[in-house]
């Protein structure tokens, strides 16, 4: 939060100096725009980080090969996401792009999507551990985080007003900070401890076993270190993913201890 305030006073301040030192040619409903998109991501609601990546992800589905529900990609991703329904009151929907990147996310409106190159390497039970530490970055607010920063870092977003509930139409420019925030965001050791504690308690209470959060882990850790290529698509996974080995174990030490390993 403090970082967040610290950027909007900056982008502020420099609104007030733009204002005083060149009359001329300011264009003062831009630079008053500014202030209220800096305003707004350091104020923004859920239901409106929801509006936002729900037209950033509808925009991504519309360039993407989405294959349709009879794929033999998408039944199998159907029955492994069967039971799943919401997180944080929001309906979960899945869907599959047939893509060699072995990837996979999820996004504050609910959307899920699974690259064809993860499902060739991992089992269902793998699939779904990794769905379901994505999902933990979600409800427990990363990803609102990391738009808001990106958000405050061009103030990109058309301003909402105050009395509307809902999310203006963004802009090209604003679309790019969503994908940003969702595609090259990093999360800190904690935030991935955090996630991978929700995807355990988020599978359990879906009538999934959490011993599914440990084979995705296994998966990823096999992944990381049979992949040497810099600038891979495997790389490129485990960016934001460090230290997979002690995730491994520690979920493995809470299986112990609840009596689902022995």
């Amino acid at each position: 939060m403090k970082t967040r305030l610290a950027t909007l006073r900056t982008v502020l301040l420099l609104s007030a100096t733009l204002t005083l030192g060149s009359c001329s040619t300011l264009n003062y409903g831009y630079l008053a725009q500014s202030g209220i998109q800096a305003l707004q991501a350091a104020t923004i609601t859920d239901a409106q980080i929801q509006s936002y990546v729900a037209q950033y992800i509808a925009q991504l589905d519309a360039k993407s090969n989405v294959l349709p529900a009879k794929d033999p990609y998408a039944v199998r991703l159907a029955k492994i996401t069967s039971g799943l329904n919401s997180v944080n009151g929001v309906p979960l929907n899945f869907k599959v792009y047939k893509t060699k990147e072995v990837n996979a996310f999820a996004c504050a409106d609910g959307s899920v999507r699974v690259y064809t190159g993860l499902m060739d390497i991992m089992t269902d039970e793998q699939i779904l551990g990794v769905i379901g530490h994505e999902i933990g970055h979600v409800a427990l607010k990363h990803s609102k985080k990391q738009l808001q920063s990106a958000m405050l870092a061009n103030a990109a977003m058309i301003g909402v007003a105050a009395t509307s509930q809902t999310a203006a139409t963004l802009t090209q420019s604003g679309l790019g900070a969503v994908g940003e925030a969702l595609f090259n965001a990093s999360h800190s050791r904690k935030q991935e401890t955090e996630a991978d504690d929700y995807a355990y308690n988020f599978l359990k209470e879906n009538g999934k076993s959490p011993v599914y959060l440990m084979n995705g882990l296994q998966k990823l850790q096999s992944l990381e270190a049979s992949s040497t290529r810099a600038g891979s698509p495997v790389n490129q996974l485990f960016s934001s993913h460090p230290e997979i080995s002690n995730r491994v174990a520690r979920v493995q030490t809470r299986l112990i201890s609840e009596g689902y390993l022995k």
